[in-house]
């Protein structure tokens, strides 16, 4: 019975009632993807609500130093990176442009010429054989036992977008291409803020090159004093060394300066896109005012402004649509292949008007046995969609925190700043004292050298911080999102 019922079943019909269940599984999508709740971005910085912001501000209005804006002027111009950055803007947008061309059918001019000879025992070849023997066929119409064939005209091919999946890459790519500007303007402000820093920084080391230079000039002149004493021996000769090892250890200091000045110099002319030379300043840090207020802003202002979060944004969306595109490949694909030209099996008539030929052939097509690299890209567009989410809130927690960090760093460099310049004053009174009183024997040498290597100490202690002023006010402009306008 059982060989009986196996015996009756028809293969075609098997595979006719099996290929629509096929199709069917293969249509199976996943359910859309739900990311993450976000935390809430905090409506102000410091609890002020004002919407004034030194991010509006453009570069060279925050910038006041014309030698500086003359660096930063050059660093736009030959800045390699800002370069690559260019590039790759035009490697976005030729993959836009590609993908734009999915959408549109391809025509392809195509000229063809091919052989065949076919066996006596083979269908074309009986066919053949049997054509040209009926009445109705003679002369070019017989087909040549060695059949050439000749094809010259047009074949197309075009995959109609009914799922929206070629469509959604021409999205993805546009978003890509704006992140990819986003891009060119992080390096912008990010090489502004930059050359600003090394500037500063550099007008700092000159700052602290006059003053060991100056205090070397003072010790210089107590070692000659201390030298007078000893030969009216008021003074030992450990006396004369302490005050020459003081002198020594100052001039050290100003060699390491120095060096320091070549190499902040160097690493400026390297952003600058151009070989050692020597930097052109006019102005001493002290000649630089700092502004007296600073505002910030909102934060919703920095999320619209800071070309990171701008950038990691557009690469979530990117990343989200790209996981449409890879579920749209679990479904069916249209494709339609028609062509039209000059067809024939012999040349001397392929430029007859009876040899023209035209078709087209629509297919539609589903995966059955390759799901699993369906189902594995679709995990991994998944995966990337995520990773892209928690980029973007990664770079809005840092962006934030950048802003309260320089804003709290301008606050409490000032106060510093404020002591530290009466430090310096009471110290240098110190050292007037010891002086004194060291000419007329109520203080020893010791007493000298530590008013003097303190006065050092406290002057360049104020110049680092003063220069800290400014770097965190560069700071917090770059941090909300100033400078590539």
């Amino acid at each position: 019975m059982v060989r009986q019922f196996i015996h009756k079943i028809n293969p075609v019909n098997v595979l006719w009632y099996c290929v629509p269940l096929l199709l069917l599984s293969s249509c199976r999508v996943s359910e859309p993807i739900r990311l993450p709740a976000t935390t809430p971005v905090p409506t102000s910085f410091t609890g002020s609500t004002d919407s004034t912001s030194i991010g509006n501000l453009d570069w060279k209005g925050f910038f006041a130093d014309p030698d500086l804006e003359s660096l930063i002027d050059t660093a736009l111009a030959r800045n390699p990176d800002l370069q690559i950055a260019t590039q790759r803007i035009e490697v976005a947008r030729a993959n836009f442009e590609f993908t734009r061309g999915a959408l549109m059918p391809s025509v392809n001019a195509v000229g063809a010429a091919g052989v065949d000879r076919y066996g006596r025992y083979t269908l074309n070849g009986v066919g053949n054989y049997d054509t040209n023997l009926s009445p109705n066929i003679d002369g070019k119409q017989r087909i040549p036992d060695a059949t050439p064939e000749y094809f010259l005209g047009f074949r197309s091919n075009w995959e109609i977008d009914l799922w929206g999946k070629l469509r959604n890459r021409k999205r993805a790519a546009y978003i890509r291409f704006l992140a990819s500007e986003k891009g060119r303007h992080l390096i912008t402000t990010s090489l502004i803020s930059e050359v600003a820093r090394q500037y500063y920084s550099l007008l700092g080391l000159d700052s602290e090159l006059a003053i060991i230079r100056e205090n070397a000039e003072l010790q210089q002149r107590a070692v000659e004093l201390v030298a007078v004493q000893k030969a009216a021996g008021r003074v030992t000769e450990l006396a004369v060394q302490q005050f020459n090892a003081q002198l020594i250890n100052t001039r050290s200091l100003e060699a390491q300066v120095q060096q320091q000045i070549v190499e902040t110099e160097n690493q400026l002319n390297q952003l600058l896109g151009r070989f050692p030379q020597p930097i052109p300043r006019s102005k001493t840090l002290t000649d630089q005012a700092l502004p007296a207020q600073v505002s910030a802003g909102v934060p919703s202002q920095m999320l619209r402004r800071r070309p990171d979060i701008q950038q990691a944004e557009l690469a979530m969306q990117a990343a989200n649509i790209d996981i449409d595109v890879a579920r749209a490949e679990f479904l069916p694909s249209l494709n339609l292949t028609p062509y039209i030209g000059l067809n024939s099996f012999r040349a001397s008539v392929l430029l007859d008007p009876a040899s023209l030929a035209l078709g087209a052939l629509g297919s539609l097509s589903a995966p059955v046995f390759n799901r699993r690299y369906i189902k594995s890209n679709y995990n991994l567009s998944i995966a990337q969609s995520r990773e892209a989410f928690y980029n973007y809130r990664k770079t809005v927690l840092t962006g934030f925190s950048e802003v309260m960090t320089s804003l709290r760093g301008i606050e409490n460099y000032r106060k510093v700043a404020d002591l530290q310049t009466q430090e310096v004053a009471v110290l240098n009174q110190a050292a007037t004292i010891s002086d004194e009183l060291f000419a007329t024997g109520y203080a020893n040498y010791l007493e000298v050298i530590t008013a003097q290597r303190s006065v050092l100490t406290a002057e360049l202690s104020l110049i680092n911080t003063k220069r800290a002023q400014f770097l965190s006010l560069i700071d917090l402009y770059r941090a909300l999102g100033g400078g590539w306008q």
